[in-house]
């Protein structure tokens, strides 16, 4: 059966060209259009697609407003598209937490360059979000938002409320108990329904976490450091976007800029790397966790969260082969089991919890 899409955008054009991408696939139906985020509410109830596409800027209500509005009225996976700067960086993440699902930056240039690339993706991201196991509740809030303070100095959190949250408690096989240890390093690596994860993640670490972090989050290079950014606000523990010679602390979490890779060294130094053409992701998990693997043996404790594809299978691999611990997220808890379900099938998981597990088994392992 087709996947049923709502375009929302005010450009004549853009709608008319996302439109004609999605009908190219003959498993996508386009049922509908908007041009402002109250019409995409009004078409949302009466046609009840199975994704959305949303634009941000919009006359009469724009898609952050309408993201809300949809969760509480009609809950529907929504794709966002954003502008490659760090102001859209910051309204893609207000989207996310508003209850979007993944997004897109919207590049009229590449559109023109590179059309089989721009309907390759377009199309792929609005598949696997109709697939997405996330279920929204307008009443829920994420813990990040209500229960978690910043760190003395570093700011205040913003409020954010989550409504992409499962709309009942989600309940999972117990798990065994984490296995204690004095790790050097531990890395993180994520994709869809990432920004949101990591969030409700570090955000139950206390500020005198023992362990440095490193984040491996799918996401173009104009975003990373908004997001960085705004963990910062958010975290007992410290975060920044890496740069190039950055040293390894306890309490300090790195995050990979977009469009680069993040490789670690036995010094506890990170290096920055150009992002390599023939890798399909910049940054790339499966990069991170291979150096990692080199430079600390059996000495880090390596967790897959959400995400779409296969990325930090073949590094948890190598992490496994020197000793050291993998977790992945559980299934119920994941927008997309991608990532995890690949470490997960391949043997290479030590544990599997649910997402709002993660935080707390994290500061009962390190120590």
């Amino acid at each position: 059966m087709a996947v049923k899409v709502l375009v929302v955008d005010d450009s004549g054009f853009f709608r008319r060209r996302v439109s004609e991408i999605l009908s190219s696939d003959s498993n996508i139906q386009v049922i509908g259009t908007a041009t402002n985020g109250r019409e995409a509410i009004d078409q949302a109830l009466a046609l009840k697609p199975d994704v959305i596409t949303m634009d941000y800027e919009m006359p009469m209500m724009d898609g952050i407003t309408a993201v809300r509005q949809i969760m509480q009225r009609c809950p529907t996976p929504v794709l966002m598209f954003s502008s490659l700067t760090h102001e859209g960086a910051r309204v893609t993440l207000d989207a996310l937490d508003a209850g979007a699902v993944d997004f897109l930056p919207k590049n009229f240039e590449d559109i023109s360059r590179n059309p089989d690339k721009v309907k390759q993706l377009l199309c792929e991201k609005v598949h696997s979000i109709s697939r997405s196991n996330r279920r929204f509740s307008s009443t829920v809030t994420a813990p990040a938002a209500t229960t978690h303070a910043a760190r003395p100095g570093g700011g205040s959190p913003s409020g954010i409320t989550s409504h992409a949250r499962p709309s009942a408690p989600v309940h999972t096989a117990p798990a065994s108990a984490p296995r204690r240890k004095s790790y050097r390093l531990v890395a993180i690596g994520t994709s869809t329904g990432g920004p949101v994860a990591l969030q409700r993640v570090l955000t139950q670490l206390p500020g005198n976490f023992p362990a440095p972090i490193v984040l491996i989050q799918h996401m173009p290079a104009a975003f990373t450091k908004a997001f960085a950014e705004r963990l910062d606000k958010l975290c007992k523990i410290s975060v920044k976007e890496a740069e190039d010679g950055d040293v390894l602390r306890p309490g300090l979490a790195l995050l990979a800029p977009g469009g680069k890779q993040m490789m670690v060294d036995g010094r506890g130094t990170v290096r920055i790397l150009p992002g390599d053409e023939r890798l399909n992701y910049r940054p790339c998990v499966d990069v991170t966790f291979g150096s990692a693997a080199k430079a600390y043996g059996d000495k880090v404790l390596a967790v897959v969260l959400t995400g779409m594809g296969a990325d930090g299978r073949e590094g948890a691999r190598m992490l496994k082969q020197s000793g050291s611990q993998v977790w992945a997220q559980d299934e119920a808890s994941c927008v997309i089991y991608g990532m995890p379900m690949a470490v997960v099938k391949a043997n290479l998981s030590d544990a599997v919890y649910g997402l709002d597990d993660i935080g707390r088994h994290l500061s009962e392992a390190c120590i």
